[in-house]
């Protein structure tokens, strides 16, 4: 039998990588973070022990490159879901798409985007990979297209307005409706509510945000 080629060894390599990621995702969400092992996390996805360590420094890093893998592919869904939008209302639709995703995976995975933001709060705190790569270049996109004149400094202004109303959503004993924060961020960039994936009933206050 003749040896595999370097591109099929990639390919193993990569989907082995994926696997890990989405077991990660599972299990935390399932089983929260100090109940889930490494060894929970290579049994579920179905790989040696070793390609854990191999891939990643440890569980926490292992953890945030799970949960930004989840975000991009999240927020990508909703960018590129049918129909379109095009013309002048295509910026203004891509932003409310972009927040609707991601206060959308705080009201569907709770425990792991919880868990996720207590990371980052930590000593260790933000962990750069390719997955957080592809989430800010989706985000960066979503803001040039929106129209910004300088998104060096609209991008991390809309990271830190959305990682503060995952927070606000998640916040123990203290929650704020998603609604509410929806309403506010769709006012902050002039967005209608009909935007996006609008959730049931009038918006907060009975009133709609002031378009842009």
């Amino acid at each position: 039998m003749s040896p595999r080629s370097a591109t099929v060894n990639e390919e193993l390599r990569r989907r082995s990588r994926e696997r890990l990621l989405q077991a990660t995702v599972d299990l935390v969400g399932e089983r929260g973070y100090e109940a889930t092992t490494l060894g929970d996390i290579a049994d579920r996805a179905g790989t040696a022990r070793g390609l854990v360590s191999y891939y990643f420094p440890g569980k926490r890093q292992l953890l945030q490159s799970a949960v930004h893998r989840l975000m991009h592919r999240t927020l990508q869904a909703g960018l590129e879901r049918e129909p379109l939008p095009t013309g002048e209302d295509e910026g203004r639709e891509r932003m409310a798409r972009a927040i609707d995703a991601i206060l959308g995976l705080a009201r569907d995975h709770p425990r792991l985007m919880r868990t996720h933001m207590a990371g980052i709060l930590q000593a260790e705190g933000f962990v750069r990979c390719v997955e957080q790569q592809r989430l800010a270049e989706l985000l960066r996109d979503t803001v040039t297209r929106y129209g910004s004149a300088d998104v060096d400094t609209d991008y991390p202004l809309l990271r830190a307005l959305l990682m503060g109303a995952v927070v606000a959503v998640l916040l123990p004993g203290a929650p704020m409706p998603a609604a509410r924060l929806r309403a506010e961020l769709f006012q902050r960039y002039g967005l209608d509510w009909e935007l996006g994936v609008p959730p049931d009933g009038e918006p907060p206050g009975g009133t709609f945000p002031s378009p842009r």
